[in-house]
């Protein structure tokens, strides 16, 4: 059941994005980290605590594909490609896309993960802030990944900024598909 998220943690948040910091928020099925995609400080800080590396890439998360834009190549795009796209969003589905960004958000790859959430708080969160957040699984490596806001405090302690709300009841990650070869690379 969904409950509404409170403003207090909304505002939190996105003061903490906007100091560089990483934040906890809830997507359709876990917790996700996020920080803000255009800070390299705040991408090495999540990649730090999640000890993953910078050469994998990492996933933009958004409330409309026109927060996405600065980051991909959206001219290279075909308008049946688009299509693919936007009739799997607002939702959870994600999909690989030539880039523009930066190295320390698409890796080691010209191409980077994008999803528009149908997540409310997701929405709420990346309007607020206006633009889209780095999006990864709450949990440090090894670790299940967090579903609620108590999984968060005891993974990552009581003083990290968190987004109150519940995840969208998904039992899998999002489906990552790669939209100029159709290719399923992960499954939903």
């Amino acid at each position: 059941m969904y409950n509404p998220l409170s403003s207090d943690s909304l505002h939190v948040c996105v003061e903490s994005l906007k100091k560089n910091a990483v934040i906890a928020y809830p997507t359709e099925a876990v917790f996700g980290l996020g920080c803000d995609p255009d800070s390299e400080e705040a991408i090495m800080a999540l990649l730090k605590i999640k000890a993953r590396p910078v050469e994998k890439g990492l996933i933009l998360i958004a409330a409309n594909y026109q927060q996405l834009l600065p980051y991909i190549s959206d001219e290279q795009l075909t308008d049946e490609q688009r299509e693919r796209m936007f009739s799997h969003w607002p939702g959870p589905v994600t999909f690989v896309v030539p880039s523009r960004a930066p190295r320390w958000l698409r890796g080691q790859f010209d191409s980077l993960a994008i999803r528009v959430s149908n997540h409310p708080d997701v929405q709420q969160l990346c309007l607020a802030y206006g633009k889209p957040l780095v999006s990864t699984s709450a949990n440090f490596s090894g670790q299940e990944p967090c579903r609620n806001v108590q999984e968060i405090t005891a993974q990552f302690g009581n003083d990290f900024p968190v987004l109150q709300g519940v995840t969208g009841g998904r039992q899998n990650p999002s489906e990552i598909r790669n939209v100029i070869t159709g290719e399923l690379i992960r499954q939903g």
